[in-house]
């Protein structure tokens, strides 16, 4: 399927994690439009994602690390990619941050669970074959009306939801030069979500291209910063394809993970 960059761009900016859900399950027509999606949206040989519509708590039972305690999730989505594949986990952030901003458009809620999860009962519950990994997974249901002071600490009303300025994310081309595709790309990409909002992403512009990289090949809290950078490729790409810019990506070896090129801009109108 086509990236739906309108709805997906509308949610960027309101997306927050959440951890606390209403035990029953979503609307069937939600739902559905949910599973659809999971099964359209495969923007790259070797990763699915998978929804489950059976409580949650097996998966996320006991477990909060970073993320504070998922709760009460009547559903969740998992993203798998191939064990073989060396760019699995951009290619599966970039796949989950589409289920992620569609869930978002609907209404329903979500939250990135990469490190602190039970791999093997979501691969069970999801069907992962063989050769398989689940690099991370998402909760998905009707949040719970209220915020929990949890969840007001480890997300956008607290600090964990501050963003980094882009002149200390880029290098390269001078920003007054940068294409309108490139501008509003960038900005999007500022505001992807990371493991405790750590932004391992860093950006390089040429005239017709941005490379993703990460900021040290090191990874923390049990989870790839790759992983991180596929989201903010995903969240790149919708910016650019809104101000006009379709390109194609292009993996890359570390420590650069893509590169996103356009040969030419369309009228976003």
């Amino acid at each position: 399927m086509d990236i739906p960059f309108e709805a997906w761009y509308a949610t960027i900016a309101a997306r927050r994690s959440r951890r606390r859900f209403d035990p029953a399950l979503p609307d069937g027509t939600l739902l559905e439009r949910m599973r659809e999606v999971c099964e359209q949206f495969r923007p790259f040989p070797g990763v699915r994602a998978v929804l489950v519509t059976r409580a949650a708590e097996d998966v996320f039972k006991g477990l909060a690390g970073a993320y504070g305690k998922v709760k009460d999730a009547p559903a969740f989505v998992a993203f798998i990619g191939r064990a073989d594949d060396p760019a699995v986990q951009e290619k599966v952030g970039y796949l989950g941050e589409g289920i992620v901003l569609e869930a978002t458009s609907l209404g329903l809620g979500t939250c990135w669970v990469g490190g602190f999860f039970r791999p093997e009962v979501a691969a069970a519950l999801a069907g992962a074959a063989s050769g398989e990994i689940i690099p991370a997974v998402t909760p998905l249901g009707n949040p719970v009306a209220a915020w929990t002071a949890e969840e007001r600490l480890m997300t956008g009303f607290g600090r964990t939801h501050r963003r980094k300025p882009l002149t200390a994310l880029v290098a390269g081309m001078p920003e007054p030069e940068w294409p309108a595709w490139v501008r509003q790309g960038l900005t999007a990409a500022r505001l992807a979500p990371s493991a405790v909002n750590r932004q391992p992403w860093r950006f390089r512009v040429a005239g017709d291209s941005v490379t993703v990289a990460v900021d040290d090949p090191r990874n923390s809290y049990h989870i790839s910063k790759r992983l991180d950078c596929g989201i903010a490729m995903l969240h790149l790409e919708v910016g650019a394809q809104k101000a006009g810019g379709k390109g194609r990506w292009e993996f890359l070896a570390e420590p650069r993970v893509a590169r996103f090129a356009v040969a030419g801009t369309t009228n976003p109108d």
